[in-house]
C-alpha cells in the first residue's frame, strides 16, 4: 500500500528556537488545536479501518475518565457543527470526506476517532501528577496504548531519554496551570525509515532504526483543558513527508539537529 504522506510540514519545528527547546510550547492562535489538512481522507479510512479491526490496540478507556470523555465529545461535536467540510445531524456527521459517522456518545472517544484526524488522549490528575486514562490512539509512534494507559507522565515517558527530572517537572507544572479557553502547541519530528502511521511498539521490544529514512514524521501536539472535569486533552495530529520535500536548508538543519 502507498504511503500515506503529507505534501509539506506547516512548520519544520527543528528550524524554530521556540519549538526546538524542549519542552517548545507556544499558544495556539485561534481555534487551531483540531487542523483537517490534504492528507485527511486517507488518514481517517485508515482509522476507520483500524478502529474496527483492532480496536483492543486502539481504543482504551479507564472508568475514572468515563466522564471527561463525554465531556471532551461534547466539546469537539460542539466545535464540528460550525467547521466548514462537517455537517452535523443529531444522529450522524458527515465528515470533509463524505463519509457518514453514526453519533454514539455511550462510545465518545470510537466516535471522535473516526471524526477528527487527531489522536486524542486523556490526562487526569491524580495525586502529584497527571495520568493516562482513555485515548483513541490509531498512529503511536513506537508507544503502545495498552501499555501506558493508566500510566502518569513520567511514567510515559520514562524510556525517553530526554525526559529527565528538570524536563519532567516543567512539563507536570504545564499540566497543572494550562488554563480553560488558553491551549497551547508543541511540534516534534524525527526521520524514519518506515512512513507507516500506525507504528506500536511495547517498552520491552527492539528498538527499530530511524537513521537514515526517506520519510520526516512530525507530530503537532495540543493541549486543551476541559472546564468541566478539568481534564486535559493532549491531542496528537501526525504529518509524514518525504524528505526531499523539504528544502536544502531544512535538510541542513536536520543534519545539524541529528533527528
Amino acid at each position: 500500500m502507498s504511503p500515506i504522506l503529507q505534501n509539506a510540514l506547516p512548520q519544520s519545528p527543528w528550524m524554530d528556537p521556540r519549538l526546538s527547546r524542549l519542552p517548545g510550547i507556544l499558544p495556539v492562535e485561534g481555534e487551531a488545536w483540531l487542523t483537517v489538512d490534504e492528507a485527511y481522507a486517507a488518514q481517517m479510512a485508515l482509522r476507520d479501518q483500524l478502529i474496527a479491526d483492532i480496536p483492543e490496540t486502539v481504543l482504551g478507556q479507564l472508568p475514572q475518565g468515563v466522564a471527561a470523555a463525554e465531556e471532551l465529545y461534547d466539546l469537539i461535536l460542539t466545535r464540528l457543527a460550525t467547521t466548514p467540510g462537517y455537517a452535523l445531524t443529531p444522529d450522524t456527521a458527515t465528515r470533509p470526506d463524505g463519509v457518514v459517522v453514526a453519533l454514539d456518545r455511550s462510545a465518545p472517544l470510537k466516535t471522535l476517532g473516526r471524526l477528527v484526524q487527531e489522536d486524542l488522549c486523556l490526562m487526569q490528575a491524580d495525586g502529584p501528577e497527571h495520568v493516562l486514562t482513555g485515548a483513541c490512539l490509531c498512529f503511536p509512534a513506537s508507544w503502545s496504548l495498552s501499555e501506558k494507559l493508566g500510566r502518569p507522565l513520567t511514567g510515559i515517558h520514562r524510556m525517553v531519554k530526554v525526559y529527565e527530572e528538570d524536563l519532567a517537572r516543567r512539563v507536570q507544572r504545564m499540566f497543572d496551570v494550562i488554563r480553560v479557553g488558553q491551549p497551547l502547541w508543541r511540534m516534534n519530528a524525527l526521520v524514519y525509515v518506515n512512513p507507516d502511521l500506525h507504528q506500536p511498539a511495547f517498552e520491552a521490544a527492539p528498538r527499530t532504526a530511524r537513521r537514515g529514512g526517506d520519510y520526516v514524521r512530525a507530530e503537532r501536539q495540543t493541549l486543551l483543558r476541559l472546564p468541566q472535569t478539568g481534564a486535559v486533552l493532549f491531542a496528537i495530529h501526525t504529518y509524514v513527508v518525504r524528505l526531499d520535500s523539504l528544502t536544502a536548508e531544512e535538510r541542513a538543519g536536520l543534519e545539524t539537529a541529528r533527528l
